[in-house]
């Protein structure tokens, strides 16, 4: 196996392709890479039994052949390569050898065929999406995927594709994030991907105006990403019915600037730490918001403008940080605020359609 490719090509496939390496593993291939040379293109897998990465990139082929490289090592290695073209060289005993410039490797490899096969998945159920759409999608639901794998089905986030539109949803127990999107398409599919599988597509999809190719299985999923694909498991269980969990009726519709929502609840939570606690406390008013926030360390106090239909004064609390995770997604200059009482679910909306829904729950407010 021999072949000749450009060393900043080469790096980032492998920084992004290593991302699903395992660090350890019972098994010494999965710490490896598998590279596989033809038809001038060199490609390269990373695979951790759940999550796989693969990209193909330009490269001269003198002679074809598939080897496993130890990942780290390998990355580490072409990325302080002094030259922009380097050469590697293995023979039939899996002796490495790379040359760049004044730069000489020798590396024992692994044979290709100790190397998992990635799962393959029927392409017929596929569904295609803008890339800048699925970013979309992907960036406002995640925030809201749960980080606790006492309930493992909610470390992922739920796909429903039915009625021409596709729905993701994420729920932790805390807040609920939902997002749409009109499809033309006439599929009806429902599956759970792994958070950690998402958070990867984010990390590759490109700042371009191509499609994203979805094809979903009934155990895994693979994203086609430009010149990646990751192909993933999909968790099994019963995702919670967030259907039922979204208030039906509402009592109260306060409509604020964002931006200005945040700040102010930024500046009341300098009090509040990873020791020092506290939930921050809303108070409703006809015609703005009083904020306030009480630690061991002192107090604070901000009011910004807002409108609503309240006749008197309603006072919610709620985690800081879960509402400003929300607030930050909602991608609009003003939001709609739907309340029915201090221990109902606080619904925020954009002002105008019903691209996402954003539920976060209160916090009881302890008697002073």
């Amino acid at each position: 196996m021999i072949f000749k490719c450009g060393k900043n090509k080469l790096a980032e496939a492998l920084s992004n392709v290593q991302k699903a390496v395992p660090s350890k593993s019972n098994l010494s291939a999965l710490e490896g890479v598998l590279l596989c040379a033809s038809n001038n293109k060199l490609e390269i897998c990373g695979y951790n039994l759940e999550l796989g990465i693969t990209t193909t990139i330009p490269s001269d082929v003198v002679e074809e052949g598939r080897v496993v490289l130890n990942a780290h090592l390998f990355t580490d290695i072409v990325r302080k390569l002094p030259d922009d073209l380097l050469e590697v060289y293995i023979n039939e005993t899996l002796n490495v050898e790379i040359i760049s410039g004044s730069s000489h490797f020798e590396l024992i490899g692994l044979d290709a065929n100790e190397f998992p096969s990635l799962p393959t998945v029927d392409n017929s159920n596929f569904l295609e999406l803008p890339v800048s759409t699925i970013k979309s999608m992907i960036r406002q639901t995640i925030f809201a995927v749960s980080e606790n794998d006492s309930k493992p089905v909610h470390t992922g986030t739920l796909f429903e594709i039915k009625d021409h539109t596709v729905t993701l949803a994420s729920v932790d127990g805390y807040r609920l994030a939902i997002r749409r999107e009109p499809i033309k398409e006439e599929l009806e599919l429902s599956f759970i991907v792994p958070g950690k599988t998402l958070r990867e597509v984010l990390r590759l999809l490109p700042d371009s105006e191509e499609n994203l190719r979805i094809a979903a299985g009934m155990q895994h999923i693979i994203f086609y990403v430009g010149d990646y694909s990751v192909v993933s498991r999909l968790l099994n269980g019963e995702f919670l019915d967030y259907k039922s969990t979204v208030p039906a009726k509402t009592q109260y519709t306060v409509n604020v600037d964002t931006q200005d929502f945040i700040e102010s609840i930024e500046r009341v939570s300098l009090l509040i730490t990873d020791r020092l606690k506290s939930p921050v406390k809303c108070l409703f008013l006809p015609n703005k918001i009083h904020l306030s926030c009480n630690t061991t360390v002192g107090k604070a106090s901000d009011q910004l403008p807002a409108k609503s239909d309240i006749k008197t004064e309603l006072e919610i609390a709620f985690n800081n940080k879960y509402m400003t995770d929300a607030l930050k997604n909602t991608d609009c200059d003003e939001i709609i605020i739907q309340l029915n009482g201090p221990l109902s679910p606080i619904k925020i909306m954009p002002k105008e359609g019903n691209s996402f829904l954003f539920l976060v729950l209160p916090v009881r407010i302890k008697p002073e």
